[in-house]
């Protein structure tokens, strides 16, 4: 009983996590804004299930890589405030991991939206 009260607790925890980010997270609620265009579009062109799951994962790989870059830089501003070209180095490393994220789903959506449009 022990065991499903604590994974109880930890899922309260992490959907914390998650509003915190979206509520306090410029990115994050940018990024959000961008799912929800997407998702209009999805269901304006009616696509199949299996794009629509490519669409959740991708839609979950950009918040996360996002959910992680705010960790490190959050980790790097606790260890020091001051500007340091290491840390600077740190927070565009993983700024860079989000751009993968980005640009790689990016190019798997116009895969995806570019038949639908070609037929308009």
């Amino acid at each position: 009983m022990k065991f499903i009260i604590r994974r109880f607790k930890g899922i309260i925890i992490a959907i914390k996590g998650m509003f915190f980010l979206l509520k306090n997270e410029q990115a994050i609620m940018v990024q959000s804004f961008v799912f929800l265009i997407v998702i209009s579009l999805g269901i304006y062109f009616e696509i199949t299930t299996k794009e629509w799951i490519i669409h959740i994962i991708l839609i979950g790989f950009i918040l996360t890589t996002e959910a992680l870059n705010t960790v490190a830089e959050k980790i790097c501003d606790l260890i020091n405030s001051k500007y340091d070209e290491r840390i600077k180095l740190i927070k565009d490393i993983s700024a860079g991991a989000v751009s993968f994220a980005v640009l790689s789903s990016l190019i798997i959506l116009v895969i995806i939206y570019y038949p639908y449009i070609k037929n308009l």
